[in-house]
């Protein structure tokens, strides 16, 4: 979604470009960590970020706590907004402003049947990110 709003994209992926849908599309611009593992991509792209926003549907739980984790550790700004939050969008607008980061690592739970996060990310992002 950020590549086709035209911002650019790049960060750390697993050893293989793994996910668990299957290999990262090449089209996405990303470098591969020496790790198979999620938790080394995720601590490298908080690591390599001025800033992190994590986008969730409910409570944080896995790779999404330990992204918040990570990111008080290394005194990283960190927010998370909750899509079902109406305020959210001003929030996150207000936060950004405030900071100004040069880069922002964006992350959240993955899509799965309990948890539809994608849909309602890509439109909560193209609400805040569109030029």
């Amino acid at each position: 979604m950020a590549l086709a709003l035209g911002f650019e994209v790049g960060g750390w992926c697993p050893a293989g470009r793994k996910a668990v849908d299957g290999p990262i599309d090449p089209r996405y611009p990303l470098t591969e960590t020496p790790s198979p593992g999620y938790r080394q991509r995720t601590g490298w792209n908080v690591r390599d970020s001025d800033a992190t926003l994590i986008l969730t549907l409910g409570a944080l739980r896995g790779g999404s706590a330990l992204t918040r984790s990570l990111a008080l550790q290394q005194g990283k700004p960190c927010l998370v907004v909750d899509l079902k939050d109406e305020g959210g969008l001003a929030v996150a607008r207000a936060w950004l402003a405030q900071i100004g980061p040069e880069s922002l690592n964006v992350a959240g739970p993955r899509e799965s049947g309990e948890n539809p996060v994608g849909e309602n990310a890509r439109e909560w992002l193209e609400g805040l990110l569109g030029r």
